[in-house]
């Protein structure tokens, strides 16, 4: 995947898809996001741009596109973080510093994910 910061409409329409089980169209996610008034073309569109990024995939159905997430929200946003780590110069320091901003159940988290890698 391809990893691209998302605008807050893209989001949304994240949102969406992440929350489905299975692929949607263009028109099950315009109507998911009616509360904004969007028109059809716009969420199409932001769709299409999507899939362009790698963000999204698609598939046809008859004469439809089905959009499904590339990823799974938390291996997105794990990928943001990679990328965010290539911007510094010292990555030990940048993790220090993340670390030290965490919650102590976080801490934890991220503990026992260190302990069950160093076991394989």
């Amino acid at each position: 995947m391809d990893v691209a910061r998302l605008g807050e409409l893209e989001r949304a329409v994240m949102d969406v898809l992440w929350a489905r089980p299975e692929p949607a169209s263009v028109r099950a996610v315009h109507a998911a996001l009616a509360d904004r008034g969007l028109a059809y073309t716009t969420v199409m569109t932001v769709l299409t741009r999507l899939a362009a990024k790698n963000v999204v995939r698609r598939e046809r159905a008859g004469r439809a596109w089905l959009y499904a997430p590339a990823a799974t929200r938390e291996e997105y946003v794990a990928e943001l973080m990679l990328e965010a780590l290539e911007l510094t110069g010292d990555r030990g320091s940048a993790l220090v510093r993340f670390a030290q901003s965490v919650t102590s159940d976080e801490a934890d988290a991220l503990r026992q994910a260190l302990e069950r890698e160093e076991k394989t």
